[in-house]
Protein backbone atom coordinates (compact mmCIF):
# COMPACT_ATOMS: atom_id res chain seq x y z
CA UNK A 1 0.00 0.00 0.00
CA UNK A 2 1.24 3.70 -0.23
CA UNK A 3 1.09 6.63 -2.58
CA UNK A 4 2.29 7.29 -6.11
CA UNK A 5 0.41 3.78 -7.30
CA UNK A 6 1.32 2.66 -10.58
CA UNK A 7 -2.58 2.04 -11.58
CA UNK A 8 -3.30 4.38 -13.84
CA UNK A 9 -6.89 5.38 -12.95
CA UNK A 10 -5.79 6.10 -8.85
CA UNK A 11 -3.13 7.93 -7.00
CA UNK A 12 -2.56 6.02 -3.66
CA UNK A 13 -3.72 2.77 -2.32
CA UNK A 14 -4.83 1.41 1.02
CA UNK A 15 -4.86 -2.09 2.22
CA UNK A 16 -6.49 -2.24 5.60
CA UNK A 17 -7.85 -6.30 4.05
CA UNK A 18 -4.63 -8.44 2.55
CA UNK A 19 -6.04 -11.63 0.59
CA UNK A 20 -8.33 -13.16 -1.33
CA UNK A 21 -9.48 -16.40 -3.10
CA UNK A 22 -10.81 -16.74 -6.67
CA UNK A 23 -14.14 -16.29 -7.37
CA UNK A 24 -14.60 -15.83 -11.30
CA UNK A 25 -13.05 -16.10 -14.65
CA UNK A 26 -11.22 -12.53 -14.21
CA UNK A 27 -9.58 -14.29 -11.11
CA UNK A 28 -7.55 -16.92 -12.89
CA UNK A 29 -3.99 -15.02 -13.68
CA UNK A 30 -4.54 -12.15 -10.06
CA UNK A 31 -1.95 -10.16 -9.97
CA UNK A 32 -2.52 -9.06 -6.53
CA UNK A 33 -1.50 -12.94 -6.05
CA UNK A 34 1.55 -12.78 -7.63
CA UNK A 35 2.80 -9.94 -5.85
CA UNK A 36 1.55 -11.02 -2.62
CA UNK A 37 3.44 -14.37 -2.83
CA UNK A 38 6.36 -11.99 -3.90
CA UNK A 39 6.19 -9.81 -0.97
CA UNK A 40 5.97 -13.05 1.28
CA UNK A 41 9.29 -14.38 -0.22
CA UNK A 42 10.92 -10.88 0.60
CA UNK A 43 9.73 -11.32 4.08
CA UNK A 44 6.90 -8.14 4.63
CA UNK A 45 5.20 -8.67 7.05
CA UNK A 46 1.76 -7.94 6.13
CA UNK A 47 2.67 -11.32 3.68
CA UNK A 48 3.47 -13.59 6.15
CA UNK A 49 0.99 -15.91 5.28
CA UNK A 50 1.37 -15.11 1.82
CA UNK A 51 -2.37 -14.58 0.14
CA UNK A 52 -4.60 -16.01 2.87
CA UNK A 53 -7.75 -13.05 3.81
CA UNK A 54 -6.05 -11.17 6.38
CA UNK A 55 -7.07 -8.20 8.40
CA UNK A 56 -4.79 -5.38 9.33
CA UNK A 57 -6.33 -3.47 12.16
CA UNK A 58 -3.12 -1.14 12.03
CA UNK A 59 -3.50 0.33 8.50
CA UNK A 60 -6.87 1.19 9.17
CA UNK A 61 -5.58 5.06 10.22
CA UNK A 62 -3.79 5.36 7.16
CA UNK A 63 -5.89 7.40 5.09
CA UNK A 64 -6.09 10.17 8.34
CA UNK A 65 -2.03 10.62 7.67
CA UNK A 66 -2.21 11.66 4.23
CA UNK A 67 -3.22 15.13 4.74
CA UNK A 68 -2.71 16.20 0.66
CA UNK A 69 -6.21 14.90 -0.92
CA UNK A 70 -5.75 11.91 -2.71
CA UNK A 71 -7.66 9.64 -5.20
CA UNK A 72 -7.28 6.00 -2.90
CA UNK A 73 -7.99 2.97 -3.92
CA UNK A 74 -9.15 0.59 -1.25
CA UNK A 75 -7.99 -3.30 -0.76
CA UNK A 76 -5.83 -3.05 -4.19
CA UNK A 77 -4.37 -6.59 -2.41
CA UNK A 78 -7.60 -7.80 -1.76
CA UNK A 79 -11.75 -7.51 -2.03
CA UNK A 80 -13.57 -5.52 0.57
CA UNK A 81 -16.22 -7.59 0.44
CA UNK A 82 -14.63 -11.23 0.97
CA UNK A 83 -16.76 -13.95 2.98
CA UNK A 84 -14.05 -14.00 5.19
CA UNK A 85 -14.25 -10.36 5.91
CA UNK A 86 -16.49 -9.77 8.81
CA UNK A 87 -19.38 -6.33 8.57
CA UNK A 88 -17.72 -4.77 11.71
CA UNK A 89 -14.46 -4.63 9.95
CA UNK A 90 -15.74 -3.32 6.54
CA UNK A 91 -17.74 -1.14 8.98
CA UNK A 92 -14.75 0.56 10.32
CA UNK A 93 -13.16 1.08 6.61
CA UNK A 94 -16.34 3.45 6.02
CA UNK A 95 -16.09 4.87 9.68
CA UNK A 96 -12.20 6.28 8.18
CA UNK A 97 -13.80 7.17 5.08
CA UNK A 98 -15.90 9.14 6.51
CA UNK A 99 -13.21 11.25 9.61
CA UNK A 100 -10.88 11.08 6.03
CA UNK A 101 -13.39 13.42 4.18
CA UNK A 102 -10.86 14.79 2.02
CA UNK A 103 -9.99 12.32 0.21
CA UNK A 104 -11.71 10.29 -3.05
CA UNK A 105 -12.09 6.66 -2.04
CA UNK A 106 -12.78 3.84 -4.96
CA UNK A 107 -13.72 0.10 -3.85
CA UNK A 108 -13.90 -2.65 -6.18
CA UNK A 109 -15.34 -6.30 -6.11
CA UNK A 110 -16.50 -9.23 -7.40
CA UNK A 111 -18.83 -10.19 -4.64
CA UNK A 112 -21.42 -7.80 -5.54
CA UNK A 113 -24.48 -10.07 -3.79
CA UNK A 114 -22.38 -9.54 -0.48
CA UNK A 115 -22.07 -5.94 -1.53
CA UNK A 116 -25.79 -5.73 -2.13
CA UNK A 117 -26.80 -7.61 0.97
CA UNK A 118 -24.66 -5.35 3.22
CA UNK A 119 -25.43 -2.02 1.48
CA UNK A 120 -28.17 -0.92 4.28
CA UNK A 121 -25.82 -1.64 7.05
CA UNK A 122 -23.28 1.29 5.68
CA UNK A 123 -23.74 4.98 5.28
CA UNK A 124 -21.93 5.81 2.00
CA UNK A 125 -20.05 9.19 1.98
CA UNK A 126 -20.72 11.47 -1.26
CA UNK A 127 -16.30 10.68 -1.67
CA UNK A 128 -16.31 6.59 -1.61
CA UNK A 129 -16.82 5.62 -5.12
CA UNK A 130 -17.76 1.86 -5.78
CA UNK A 131 -17.10 -0.42 -8.67
CA UNK A 132 -17.92 -3.92 -9.51
CA UNK A 133 -15.73 -5.84 -12.08
CA UNK A 134 -16.95 -7.61 -15.23
CA UNK A 135 -14.64 -9.64 -17.18
CA UNK A 136 -17.21 -10.81 -19.69
CA UNK A 137 -20.99 -11.46 -19.81
CA UNK A 138 -21.31 -13.93 -18.14
CA UNK A 139 -21.27 -11.41 -15.10
CA UNK A 140 -23.32 -8.21 -16.23
CA UNK A 141 -25.63 -9.59 -13.31
CA UNK A 142 -22.60 -7.57 -11.04
CA UNK A 143 -24.15 -3.90 -12.45
CA UNK A 144 -27.68 -5.03 -11.58
CA UNK A 145 -26.49 -5.72 -8.02
CA UNK A 146 -24.10 -2.53 -8.17
CA UNK A 147 -26.79 -0.34 -9.15
CA UNK A 148 -29.55 -1.17 -6.35
CA UNK A 149 -26.63 -0.14 -3.80
CA UNK A 150 -26.51 3.92 -2.04
CA UNK A 151 -23.45 4.29 -3.30
CA UNK A 152 -22.85 7.85 -4.60
CA UNK A 153 -20.74 7.04 -7.55
CA UNK A 154 -21.27 3.78 -9.18
CA UNK A 155 -18.35 2.21 -12.03
CA UNK A 156 -17.67 -0.55 -13.42
CA UNK A 157 -13.87 -1.96 -14.41
CA UNK A 158 -14.04 -4.21 -17.56
CA UNK A 159 -10.59 -5.56 -16.80
CA UNK A 160 -9.28 -8.12 -17.57
CA UNK A 161 -11.94 -8.24 -20.42
CA UNK A 162 -12.16 -11.81 -21.35
CA UNK A 163 -14.97 -11.49 -24.26
CA UNK A 164 -17.20 -9.22 -25.70
CA UNK A 165 -19.83 -7.28 -23.66
CA UNK A 166 -22.62 -6.24 -25.84
CA UNK A 167 -25.65 -4.01 -24.95
CA UNK A 168 -24.65 -3.25 -21.10
CA UNK A 169 -27.28 -1.57 -19.34
CA UNK A 170 -25.38 1.42 -18.39
CA UNK A 171 -28.44 3.21 -16.77
CA UNK A 172 -27.31 4.46 -13.37
CA UNK A 173 -23.35 3.75 -13.87
CA UNK A 174 -20.67 7.05 -13.79
CA UNK A 175 -17.46 5.49 -15.50
CA UNK A 176 -16.09 2.69 -17.26
CA UNK A 177 -12.58 1.40 -17.23
CA UNK A 178 -11.36 -1.22 -19.79
CA UNK A 179 -8.18 -3.31 -19.88
CA UNK A 180 -6.41 -6.04 -20.76
CA UNK A 181 -4.93 -8.69 -18.96
CA UNK A 182 -1.26 -8.67 -18.13
CA UNK A 183 1.44 -11.49 -17.08
CA UNK A 184 2.63 -14.14 -17.60
CA UNK A 185 -0.14 -16.64 -19.64
CA UNK A 186 -2.18 -13.41 -20.16
CA UNK A 187 -5.43 -13.92 -22.34
CA UNK A 188 -6.28 -12.03 -25.31
CA UNK A 189 -8.31 -8.98 -26.02
CA UNK A 190 -9.73 -8.25 -29.17
CA UNK A 191 -9.88 -4.23 -30.05
CA UNK A 192 -13.78 -4.98 -31.34
CA UNK A 193 -14.86 -5.94 -28.05
CA UNK A 194 -13.02 -2.60 -26.33
CA UNK A 195 -14.65 0.10 -29.33
CA UNK A 196 -17.92 -1.64 -28.41
CA UNK A 197 -18.21 -0.53 -25.19
CA UNK A 198 -16.33 2.25 -25.85
CA UNK A 199 -19.07 3.34 -28.31
CA UNK A 200 -21.79 2.52 -25.47
CA UNK A 201 -20.05 4.94 -22.87
CA UNK A 202 -19.95 7.22 -26.10
CA UNK A 203 -23.99 7.08 -26.35
CA UNK A 204 -24.98 7.03 -22.46
CA UNK A 205 -22.62 9.72 -22.32
CA UNK A 206 -20.72 8.25 -19.43
CA UNK A 207 -16.80 8.97 -19.48
CA UNK A 208 -14.64 5.94 -20.65
CA UNK A 209 -11.34 5.18 -19.58
CA UNK A 210 -9.05 2.68 -21.86
CA UNK A 211 -6.30 1.46 -19.34
CA UNK A 212 -4.18 -1.18 -20.93
CA UNK A 213 -3.98 -3.67 -24.01
CA UNK A 214 -2.06 -5.70 -21.56
CA UNK A 215 -0.27 -8.84 -22.64
CA UNK A 216 3.32 -10.25 -21.56
CA UNK A 217 4.83 -6.37 -21.45
CA UNK A 218 1.67 -4.19 -20.55
CA UNK A 219 4.03 -0.71 -20.89
CA UNK A 220 5.37 -1.65 -24.51
CA UNK A 221 1.64 -2.65 -25.75
CA UNK A 222 0.37 0.42 -24.24
CA UNK A 223 -3.02 1.79 -23.89
CA UNK A 224 -4.23 3.70 -27.42
CA UNK A 225 -6.99 2.79 -28.90
CA UNK A 226 -7.78 3.81 -32.67
CA UNK A 227 -4.91 6.63 -32.04
CA UNK A 228 -6.15 7.99 -28.75
CA UNK A 229 -5.64 7.93 -25.23
CA UNK A 230 -9.01 7.55 -23.62
CA UNK A 231 -8.88 8.67 -19.97
CA UNK A 232 -12.13 9.98 -19.08
CA UNK A 233 -12.94 10.36 -15.31
CA UNK A 234 -16.03 11.58 -14.10
CA UNK A 235 -16.87 15.09 -13.71
CA UNK A 236 -15.06 16.91 -11.83
CA UNK A 237 -12.45 14.23 -11.58
CA UNK A 238 -8.55 14.63 -12.91
CA UNK A 239 -5.77 12.23 -12.44
CA UNK A 240 -2.17 12.78 -13.10
CA UNK A 241 -0.41 11.41 -15.67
Amino acid sequence: MGLNSSIEWTEATWNPVTGCTKTSAGCEHCYAERLALRLQGMGQPNYARGFEVVLHPRALRLPLTWKKPRMIFVNSMSDLFHEEVPLEFIQKVFGVMHQADWHTYQILTKRSERLLELDPQFAWPPHAWMGVTVENADYTYRIDDLRRTHAAVKFLSLEPLLGPTPNLNLEGIDWVIVGGESGPSARPMEERWVTNIRDQCLNANIPFFFKQWGGTNRKKSGCVLQGKTWHQMPEGVMIAD
